[in-house]
């Protein structure tokens, strides 16, 4: 989940760095709408894993990898096996005012989403 967590941050800055680099009404407003989706889909997994650090499963068993995963079972298999977790996912590594880095994700994630938001509606004033 948090490998998940960390391409849906990646695809956000691509799709902020396609807003920002062009002057275009229709590519800013297109690559908002891609943030804001990637934003809520990292949001909602984010969500997931801090449920399952807060009611850890009662069998909990390291899963297979992402990539391991990627490479063996269909697409229609594979997103349930990663939004299901593993044991790794309700593991707290760290902790920032007591919050764990999947509940510290699920907010940025929100915020993004927001700030995207917020940034199709200056882009369509601007343009009017």
């Amino acid at each position: 989940m948090c490998i998940v967590q960390r391409y849906a941050i990646i695809l956000i800055a691509v799709w902020a760095i396609i807003a920002s680099a062009t002057g275009i009404r229709g590519i800013q407003i297109s690559a908002s709408w891609l943030v804001i989706i990637t934003a809520l889909g990292g949001a909602f997994v984010a969500a997931r894993q801090s449920w399952l650090q807060w009611y850890p499963p009662e069998i909990a068993s390291c899963g297979r990898d992402i990539y391991g995963m990627i490479e063996t079972f269909p697409l229609q298999n594979l997103v349930p096996m990663i939004l299901k977790g593993s044991g790794d996912c309700t593991k707290v590594d760290w902790t920032f005012l007591g919050g764990s880095i999947a509940n510290w994700s699920f907010a940025c994630f929100c915020s993004l989403a927001l700030i995207a938001i917020l940034s199709m509606f200056k882009i369509r004033k601007l343009h009017h």
